[in-house]
């Protein structure tokens, strides 16, 4: 799940380097935990307060999308010891046997993770493997100082709205638009079914591409800002990101379908070969208590979902209510069932 907190571009900047540094790990007093995820992900606070109480130094690398995780260990990428790859990968990885087994018994926080949570994780629901760390899902971004209040249906037939023709975009990402449509005619978002997959496509072709301006991976938030686009389907923060903070409550109206959608999850992972496993493990545990996992939230105004408890310490207002993505639904890994995505994907989007 390519991610969009804020100013992704830097990971790549820094990628290369890094391996360069991080290969002579080995030198090490075994204090140094070598921590591969996403940009931006983990608040510099909370990083520092591990590094005190477990009188250790935690070096971060980062990166933009998870094929460039993936690619980068598969081309022999060595020292790392914890990664954070979304539901998709976290299967695949662990099929190839990339990753170790968590120390259940370090890990004393485990009942702090939302049960839902665990349901939803199929590839692993008892994290012998992958230890939830964030749940997101995109959802529909409204400007309510353009049109009504009340003027608009709070689903995903509102892309169907004529009232925002020429100003709507959707994402640029095939799962996410094509699994919102199969959610809406009450299918898995990961079907895989022709029938369901064609009436989605048409779904897509002649009701909601109609009144849109473009598909739009990121830019969105930019012209949501500026007043251009009146309907966005997209995550959160990108808008959020754009908006300043005194105007959010009378400009963006958010919102993710009753009827569910796609979402991802991503995880801490311990490497197969990491030289630190202990040292991450204490990591992993060290995120979920409640008091630490509500800064990392805070940082960013996410909602609280993968761990429950840290609600009450929180501080920050979410950008949106966590009960929203009760009815969201994982991505998973399709295999070669891609195909069929990919090529009706092909149709909608340079198909008039």
């Amino acid at each position: 799940m390519k991610k969009s907190i804020t100013k992704v571009a830097f990971a790549a900047a820094f990628a290369a380097a890094s391996v360069l540094g991080l290969a002579s790990c080995s030198k090490d007093n075994g204090k140094t935990l070598y921590l591969y995820n996403w940009t931006y992900y983990t608040p510099d606070e909370v990083l520092r307060d591990f590094e005190k109480e477990f009188e250790c130094t935690v070096k971060v690398d980062s990166y933009a999308s998870n094929e460039e995780m993936y690619s980068k260990l598969k081309a022999g990428a060595k020292g790392y010891d914890i990664v954070v790859p979304s539901q998709d990968y976290v299967s695949i990885m662990i099929n190839q046997g990339m990753l170790q087994e968590i120390d259940q018994e370090k890990f004393t926080n485990r009942n702090n993770i939302n049960p839902v949570v665990l349901e939803k994780a199929t590839y692993d629901p008892t994290m012998k493997y992958a230890v939830p760390y964030y749940f997101g899902a995109a959802g529909v971004c409204v400007n309510k100082t353009k049109v009504p209040a009340g003027s608009y249906a709070r689903d995903w037939s509102i892309f169907s709205d004529p009232q925002f023709k020429g100003h709507a975009t959707m994402m640029d990402d095939m799962r996410e638009v094509m699994g919102d449509a199969l959610a809406h005619l009450g299918c898995d978002v990961n079907s895989l079914d022709d029938t369901e997959l064609n009436t989605a496509t048409k779904l897509i072709q002649e009701e909601w591409k109609p009144n849109l301006i473009k598909f739009d991976a990121e830019g969105f938030g930019k012209s949501f800002a500026s007043g251009d686009f009146w309907l966005c389907h997209g995550y959160a923060e990108v808008v959020y990101g754009e908006v300043p903070e005194d105007k959010w409550e009378e400009t963006i109206d958010f919102f993710i379908p009753q009827e569910g959608g796609a979402s991802y999850m991503d995880s801490m992972c311990i490497l197969k070969d990491s030289k630190h496993a202990d040292l991450a493990n204490e990591f992993i545990n060290y995120i979920h208590r409640p008091e630490v996992y509500a800064k990392f939230l805070d940082a960013f105004h996410f909602p609280c979902f993968v761990n429950m408890k840290a609600e009450q310490y929180m501080t920050a207002k979410p950008m949106y209510e966590a009960s929203q993505m009760n009815n969201c639904t994982l991505k998973v890994d399709l295999g070669e069932g891609l195909d069929k995505f990919n090529t009706r994907w092909q149709d909608i989007r340079f198909t008039d």
